[in-house]
């Protein structure tokens, strides 16, 4: 995608340029590129809290084996031919009704009330529900950026408590237990590390099953495979991680292993342009203020880390007044609204960056216009540009 002629088609109209652009494209051929990697054991599903854009969505539907989502509203805007998944900490009784309603594959169970809950929901509707246990595993967890399970957090069944849920689901009439569900952190960015989590996912599973008697079916490793964002150019190495899944063909058996994969599918298909509108100092320190912001783009001030940035340099300035620049020093990239919390790049090295020049913030696919506030001081939106060629 050549995204400096598409923005300067932009930079010519009379508004400040802000916009995000997706490389439909590249996204296709990386998440069919991440399928042909995988082993036949495992299914790769996407994550659809990551983007729940409805183009990303119907791009990934033909390549991927189905969508996992968290939400009533998420389900509606994956259903279609591709399997659901749903899972979520805290569950509206419609929800769960829609999930077993739609006939959905699985509903993570994240605790006792939860499972009883579920048991009603499909007993009301005269079906039985299938349904995965998910565990907060008490150690052997990969350290990662965000830590779901292997510490104590809202998420999961603690897995001293599985062998109780496991004897009372047995003892339900309309809840099916099919396996486990295992999704421990984000953003993890060691490939081997991942392997050996999903090697402890299966035994546990298998060790649970045994025990008590399953017609185990699935083993989901959930996500969290990250995108380095202070260090792109080492990116997660999904080959090694591709080629780990494959040592563990004899370990899964019949076993189905499910991926959801989010952030690591769509990150890279997505970029946030925008258009500096003043390059200023303060305290001896240079700032750059562009249209747009955290408002648009949140996980920087919500990580408190620079997000990776490139400069197109725009060389027409029609003001007759000097034009604002940094050279050759640190410069912090903010946005434009009233609060010091709205920065996107923090005291980074530039070479030049004027006033009228564009800033592209890159790895912007997953977990940033729609996790954003958009509200805040009625700004304009920016425009979404997709490019399919």
């Amino acid at each position: 995608m050549d995204i400096e002629k598409i923005i300067n088609e932009k930079h010519r109209e009379t508004e400040p340029v802000c916009a995000y652009v997706y490389d439909l494209q590249q996204l296709k051929t990386h998440a069919a590129s991440l399928k042909a990697g995988l082993p036949d054991f495992c299914e790769l599903y996407y994550a659809v809290k990551a983007n729940p854009d409805p183009i990303i969505l119907e791009a990934l539907a033909p390549i991927i084996d189905g969508f996992d989502t968290a939400s009533e509203g998420e389900m509606e805007k994956a259903e279609g031919e591709r399997p659901l998944l749903f899972g979520a900490p805290a569950k509206k009784d419609r929800e769960i009704a829609s999930a077993v309603e739609k006939g959905i594959r699985y509903i993570n169970v994240e605790s006792l009330h939860d499972l009883y809950r579920i048991n009603e929901a499909a007993g009301n509707a005269g079906k039985v529900m299938p349904v995965l246990l998910r565990v907060n595993l008490r150690k052997d967890v990969p350290e990662s950026h965000h830590m779901m399970s292997g510490t104590a957090t809202q998420f999961g069944i603690d897995e001293y408590q599985i062998p109780d849920c496991l004897n009372t689901a047995d003892r339900l009439d309309h809840v099916d237990v099919k396996g486990f569900h295992f999704h421990a952190m984000s953003n993890n960015l060691d490939a081997r590390k991942h392997v050996a989590f999903t090697a402890l996912c299966i035994q546990k599973a298998k060790d649970w099953a045994g025990t008590f008697q399953l017609d185990l079916e699935t083993v989901d490793v959930g996500g969290g495979i990250g995108v380095n964002y202070w260090d792109p150019d080492d990116p997660f190495d999904w080959p090694i991680f591709a080629a780990g899944l494959h040592q563990l063909e004899e370990e899964a058996g019949d076993l189905t292993v499910i991926l959801e994969l989010g952030r690591y599918m769509t990150a890279e298909c997505g970029s946030y342009v925008t258009e500096v509108l003043d390059v200023k100092e303060n305290h001896d320190k240079a700032f750059a203020l562009v249209r747009g912001g955290s408002h648009h783009l949140r996980l920087p001030a919500a990580w408190k880390m620079s997000h990776p940035f490139r400069i197109i340099p725009v060389e027409k300035w029609k003001k007759s007044w000097p034009r604002p620049h940094v050279a050759g020093r640190d410069v912090t990239i903010t946005g434009e609204l009233c609060t010091p919390n709205d920065v996107l790049v923090r005291a980074v090295k530039v070479d030049t960056l004027r006033a009228g020049d564009l800033v592209v913030f890159d790895y912007a696919g997953a977990y940033a216009w729609t996790i954003s506030h958009h509200e805040f001081l009625s700004h304009p939106e920016p425009q979404m540009i997709y490019v399919d060629e």
